[in-house]
């Protein structure tokens, strides 16, 4: 077993302190031959540190479209030539997506909306809604609606909102060739305001951006630098009309490589899968990398892009005998 594998079941599996850049860089390099060894420790150290439970979240998107900004993988930007158009969900849209996604066994409804950051128009209608799907519907609200001001961290919340995603999405040596309409540093404010409102931090990224190896292992620092409560894993699937379109999708074989980095860097955290894994890992990728640090998933559908149907998912968390995550007795 390489050096680094031995280094991180000192370090991470029996002290609980992730790998630094340098080693995740290391895990990311390994050859095909130990990638099976680089999950199963992984696996070893969620189980360790974060225990079997499997958290299930479903998303639903409030503002699809249209929006200003110029994220070049995101078939939502009212910039580029995308299929996707501008189209609001009504209340009551949103508190039945919100029920089918509880009635999968989902602890977790994630509210998402294609915007720089939200307006009035924006807020008032997640008033109306968080308090009809709370009213209605046993489920934790998370919401992504960009970038915040500090009156509208301490809105939502009043609201009860219990998670916000803000995702960095690469690392920032990398940001400026893919959003050029605002900077990642502005993202880092308002994630640092979310994390000291009390709220839980939700921040991750995608992979297959065009960004090297050692960018990878560099993102994978700056969210343990973070320490976010969750990270979503994307796999770039690119979309048509996107400046991204044409990109390759990320290798299987490298995919697994960075989930078992990224848990060695972040033991405690929750990792989630999320969007392009279906065509990245496809359904034995998918069980490898629940048997290799992934430890939450999004069932059904994401924001533009078909996911696996729910029941898939389940059956296979069943099968693994992985539990899913009650809902918090909080609620």
């Amino acid at each position: 077993m390489p050096d680094i594998l031995d280094r991180a079941r000192t370090q991470v599996l029996d002290g609980g302190v992730g790998l630094d850049e340098a080693g995740v860089l290391a895990v990311l390099r390994l050859p095909d031959e130990q990638l099976p060894a680089a999950l199963q420790l992984a696996h070893e150290v969620r189980m360790r540190w974060c225990g079997p439970e499997v958290e299930v979240e479903g998303i639903v998107s409030l503002k699809t479209g249209g929006c200003p900004e110029d994220c070049h993988f995101c078939s939502q930007s009212g910039l580029f030539a995308s299929p996707v158009r501008s189209v609001w969900l009504d209340i009551p849209s949103l508190v039945e997506a919100a029920r089918q996604t509880a009635a999968t066994g989902a602890t977790e409804f994630c509210i998402v909306a294609a915007v720089r950051g939200p307006d009035d128009r924006l807020m008032k209608q997640m008033r109306e809604g968080v308090a009809a799907i709370r009213a209605a519907v046993d489920i934790q609200v998370a919401a992504s609606l960009g970038m915040l001001s500090q009156a509208q961290v301490d809105e939502l919340v009043e609201m009860g909102v219990h998670r916000y995603n803000h995702n960095l999405e690469t690392c920032r040596s990398y940001f400026p060739n893919v959003v050029t309409t605002h900077s990642w540093e502005e993202r880092w404010e308002t994630l640092k305001m979310v994390r000291e409102s009390g709220m839980e931090v939700c921040c991750g990224g995608i992979l297959g951006l065009g960004e090297t190896i050692e960018q990878r292992a560099e993102f994978a620092a700056q969210l343990a630098e973070l320490d976010p409560h969750e990270v979503p894993l994307n796999f770039l699937n690119p979309r048509p009309g996107t400046p991204m379109g044409d990109q390759p999708v990320v290798e299987p074989r490298d995919a697994l490589r960075a989930i078992a980095a990224f848990r060695l860097a972040m033991p405690r955290t929750i990792l989630r899968y999320a969007g392009g894994r279906e065509i990245t890992l496809g359904d034995l990728g998918t069980r490898d990398g629940l048997l290799g640090g992934i430890n939450a998933v999004i069932v059904g559908n994401y924001l533009t892009t078909l996911g696996r149907p729910a029941n898939e998912d389940l059956a296979l968390l069943d099968e693994l005998k992985m539990p899913v995550k009650a809902l918090s007795a909080t609620l």
